[in-house]
């Protein structure tokens, strides 16, 4: 059947469960998580920092029976409210704060694995307090779309031995989560994102967007679940 939309195409790309990290988990081992503003859970110290996150998240687990975290597509998050990074105080709705992307939250070092082949077109580590630390963008092609899907959270040796145009086949380890020391100091997580246009960027790209952006982000970024199908 012809797929006549972006999001069709991508929906298509996959046939059931496809594997972001190790692929020794299985759907069954995965548990959605709220981390939006509406979660009466989240008194307001969970999230203020690495250890008190980690703390919540690991009860949840265990209180679950389940390995893997996952979550965030357009949520918004009271998580930013600590860095500056996604601050814009001089006008009302341009603080960002709603999540563009996928999040699994899974152990330091896990594996990180390519959703779809594609080749390597750039990497970065974006250090700032609050960012996506080391960075991995992959871009994929079919009859009629180009697009990209941006791995964030990595650990820094993920970038050691990264070449532009690298080809990688879909499933195959590209990287390992990064710690709080490197990731932009948040608990291990991958942080996976589709992306129709790059807009020209390199190696970076929103992950959080305002209310004022979020109409043009949501069509520019779909839902990751079409292509990981994790439901």
């Amino acid at each position: 059947m012809h797929k006549n939309t972006f999001f069709d195409c991508l929906a298509g790309l996959t046939s059931g469960f496809t594997p972001v990290v190790d692929a020794g988990f299985f759907m069954g081992d995965y548990v959605h998580i709220d981390l939006s503003v509406k979660n009466r859970e989240l008194g307001g110290q969970e999230l203020a920092s690495p250890e008190k996150f980690n703390d919540y998240l690991s009860k949840y687990l265990q209180k679950s029976g389940k390995k893997v975290a996952y979550g965030g597509y357009h949520e918004k998050r009271g998580l930013y409210n600590r860095s500056n990074l996604f601050s814009a105080a001089e006008k009302e709705g341009l603080d960002r704060n709603i999540h563009l992307g996928i999040d699994i939250w899974a152990e330091e070092n896990t594996p990180v694995l390519a959703v779809l082949s594609g080749k390597l077109h750039s990497f970065q580590d974006n250090s700032a307090f609050g960012d996506y630390g080391p960075t991995i963008i992959l871009e994929h092609r079919t009859e009629n779309y180009i697009f990209y899907t941006l791995y964030g959270h990595l650990s820094r040796q993920s970038l050691s031995s990264l070449e532009i145009g690298q080809d990688f086949e879909q499933g195959e380890k590209i990287a390992e989560l990064g710690g709080a020391s490197e990731n932009g100091n948040y608990v291990p997580h991958l942080h996976f994102q589709v992306i129709k246009d790059l807009e020209g960027k390199r190696g970076d790209y929103p992950g959080v967007a305002s209310e004022i952006g979020i109409r043009f982000y949501l069509k520019n970024c779909p839902d990751p679940n079409l292509l990981l199908k994790i439901h």
